[in-house]
């Protein structure tokens, strides 16, 4: 990937294209095939930086990986992880290192893990909190909450974890870490997150009990089932349909259509807000792949208004409060996006970069602690955004300035592999001007 990129106002859009995989049904696939005994056959799996760091990771911790041709892979497990030879890198990966540390917890291991300077940026207790109440220990080299950090884990205890905010990535380390614990091990989340963990794990032949709790889930799991290996059709990943997509959105006289997306309803929140924003957005083809309804999504130029996104949908597009506000930059009167305090600690302080970005293209942006407004209007464009590498930051500035006055760049770019590889010739393939420099 060269060491900038930039997207010029270009034709309208066109084409058909098909969604990579979706990356959070490729990590899990990757460290519960792992986990399991017998062979696990994946096809669609997402051939990112990050899934391939946990695909790493899945060997390292005792299982046969094989990459059997594109996006198709084989993890023969061996029924529980063994203790890794050297440190676990998982580069930029948070949901992978989150998920490996869970599943990790409940084995008689000891494991360091560490990753890239983007991730040692990121909070750890959220997970290792309770996971230690658990019995797991840990112990910090460097900066407590922060990797590199060691794991000692087996002999876990459930228990009954309630989560002040709903997040997956909490719930399914929690969830992984009591497959191997004495007990019956429940997660209480204060409103639905993705629930990619307990669809999987019923695939892997485990009991997940569901109950609703208030706004949100009780999620429990009894201790000592043994997951067996099966196959898994890997859906399209939505986070990564939004930007081609957005992008029909946004370019005058543009029709996108991206196959194969994912339409679980707790990863379908942007889709929404567009909607109600005016949005043409439709959906065909719909069917069932891998224990997920799929279909392929259209998009149309569109003329957008300004919304107030409700706060308790952050769970559901939490990853994609950028790309919409890119696309709301376009959109008459302002979009309120409030609740989302988590994108602060996402891969970089999101909030902060949009902000900046779409500032720095003449866009009013106001904003807040937990949130940001953006106010919509012509989009000058004609700036280097900064990135700090985070391929959501990047990837949403290069949409914006496809349909800006004048182009966009974006520095560091190469982190968009670690989620989206290919991006750039997807778009290119749909008429878009992004080049190197």
């Amino acid at each position: 990937m060269p060491p900038t990129l930039t997207a010029r106002g270009a034709p309208a859009l066109s084409g058909v294209v098909r969604a990579p995989g979706d990356k959070s049904i490729s990590h899990r696939a990757l460290i519960l095939g792992a986990m399991a005994t017998g062979v696990t056959e994946i096809d669609g799996l997402l051939e990112g930086d990050d899934i391939l760091a946990t695909a790493r990771a899945a060997g390292a911790f005792g299982a046969d990986v094989e990459r059997l041709g594109e996006g198709r892979w084989r993890v023969t497990g061996h029924g529980g992880f063994r203790r890794p030879d050297g440190v676990i890198d998982c580069g930029n990966a948070g949901t992978g290192v989150r998920l490996l540390m869970g599943a990790a917890a409940g084995y008689p291991i000891s494991v360091t893990f560490d990753g890239d300077a983007s991730l040692r940026k990121r909070p750890m207790k959220r997970v290792t909190g309770p996971l230690a109440d658990m019995g797991a220990r840990f112990e910090w080299p460097g900066e407590e909450d922060r990797l590199p950090l060691a794991l000692s884990g087996g002999a876990l205890k459930a228990i009954d974890y309630v989560q002040t905010i709903a997040s997956a990535q909490i719930k399914s380390a929690v969830l992984l870490a009591g497959l191997n614990a004495d007990g019956v091990t429940t997660v209480t989340e204060p409103e639905p997150s993705r629930d990619h963990t307990e669809r999987m794990l019923r695939a892997f032949g485990a009991e997940v009990g569901v109950l609703p709790a208030g706004r949100g889930w009780r999620v429990s799991l009894k201790g000592g089932q043994a997951l067996v290996g099966t196959a898994v059709s890997v859906p399209g990943d939505p986070s990564s349909a939004a930007f081609p997509l957005a992008a029909a959105l946004i370019v005058p006289g543009a029709a996108v259509t991206v196959e194969n997306v994912m339409l679980n309803p707790l990863r379908t929140g942007l889709f929404e807000t567009w909607r109600e924003m005016g949005a043409d957005l439709t959906v065909s083809n719909r069917r069932m792949a891998g224990g997920e309804e799929v279909g392929d999504v259209t998009a149309r130029h569109s003329r957008l208004k300004g919304v107030v996104v409700p706060p308790d949908r952050a769970a559901s597009m939490i990853d994609e409060y950028p790309i919409l506000a890119a696309t709301a930059a376009f959109a008459s009167g302002a979009t309120v996006m409030r609740g989302i305090g988590e994108m602060r600690v996402k891969e970089s302080d999101r909030i902060a970069l949009m902000a900046a970005g779409l500032q720095a293209c003449g866009v009013a942006v106001e904003e807040e602690p937990e949130g940001f407004t953006v106010t919509g209007g012509a989009v000058r464009g004609g700036a280097t955004v900064t990135t700090h590498g985070d391929h959501r930051i990047a990837m949403s500035h290069l949409v914006l300035g496809l349909a800006a006055d004048q182009a966009v760049t974006v520095d560091e770019p190469g982190m968009i592999a670690t989620s989206f590889p290919g991006f750039v010739e997807l778009m290119r393939g749909l008429g878009a001007d992004i080049a190197s420099g």
